[in-house]
């Protein structure tokens, strides 16, 4: 069956904008803009950024939104075939072989075939989103047969023949660029690098994600963690860490600490590396005044 695009209910950037924002998502208008595009066109999206700035949650927001599944792929150095497509069940298998005795059993049917992430999204494409997380952390020979998948997305079985998807799947990969992706990838997909959300948005973020913080408590985390970022961090607080942060700042004044200290004992939930509080120690009561000036 040829295969078939189709957005139901999103028929532009902005209302895929709006219905983001009620999943507690907000996307700038370019972010809005690749997303409405890729599922329009029936490509897989490719989201770039810093690790932190909100390609997880986009891909989460894009599921609950089309009121699918979120099936995640999570990338490692080694990941192979086996642990994206499908396995054979081998106990299982035996033990029907055995309980069989003299008569014949088929042993590839689908009570024996346990679905990876990949052949889930492909059977059942109308239901689920797949997630491809981090496709930078996975080595060259797996990028290579990920493009074989979203050329004409199809697997190969041995035992049972060619599976195509009827309906083309909705397909999100992440990358934190920790090494360049092959230009043939990128040619499948529409692609979008996520920047880090300005000042006005990020603390909107916050208080739309943290109910009880306060907007002055907001624009402060806000300012603090920019200062943050602009330092040589191994790992720079991301969005999420922001949201925390303010909550952390928000619990600790109402239990009586004043409100520099607020920030200052609660470093590590916007900071989580040792080093990096280390490195910044010495300025952290010159970040905070200035944040809460």
């Amino acid at each position: 069956m040829a295969v078939r695009s189709k957005v139901v209910g999103i028929d532009s950037p902005e209302a895929l904008a709006a219905a983001l924002r009620s999943a507690f998502y907000l996307a700038d208008d370019s972010l809005a803009t690749a997303a409405y595009l890729a599922l329009a066109l029936g490509k897989p999206l490719l989201l770039e950024g810093a690790p932190g700035v909100g390609k997880t949650e986009a891909a989460k927001a894009i599921a609950g939104v089309l009121a699918r599944d979120l099936i995640r792929l999570q990338c490692y150095e080694g990941i192979d075939a086996s642990a994206a497509l499908y396995e054979w069940n081998y106990p299982r298998q035996m033990l029907a072989i055995r309980q069989a005795g003299d008569q014949a059993v088929d042993i590839y049917r689908d009570e024996f075939l346990i679905e990876r992430p990949m052949l889930t999204a492909l059977r059942s494409p109308e239901r689920t989103v797949l997630l491809i997380d981090e496709i930078d952390r996975s080595d060259h020979e797996f990028e290579a047969f990920l493009l074989e998948f979203l050329s004409d997305f199809s697997i190969s079985i041995p035992e049972r023949g060619t599976l195509r998807a009827y309906e083309r799947p909705v397909v999100i990969l992440t990358s934190n660029r920790t090494r360049d992706l092959h230009e043939a990838l990128r040619r499948r997909c529409v692609y979008h690098w996520i920047e880090y959300p300005e000042a006005q948005r990020e603390a909107q973020i916050i208080m739309m994600r943290a109910s009880s913080v306060a907007e002055g408590t907001a624009r402060a985390v806000v300012k603090a963690v920019g200062a943050l970022r602009a330092e040589p961090l191994t790992k720079p607080p991301g969005v999420a860490e922001s949201v925390d942060w303010a909550e952390a700042v928000t619990l600790l004044a109402q239990r009586g600490a004043p409100w520099p200290e607020a920030f200052k004992r609660s470093i590590g939930v916007a900071l989580k590396d040792e080093e990096d509080i280390a490195h910044v120690a010495p300025r952290l009561d010159r970040m905070v005044l200035e944040a809460l000036a």
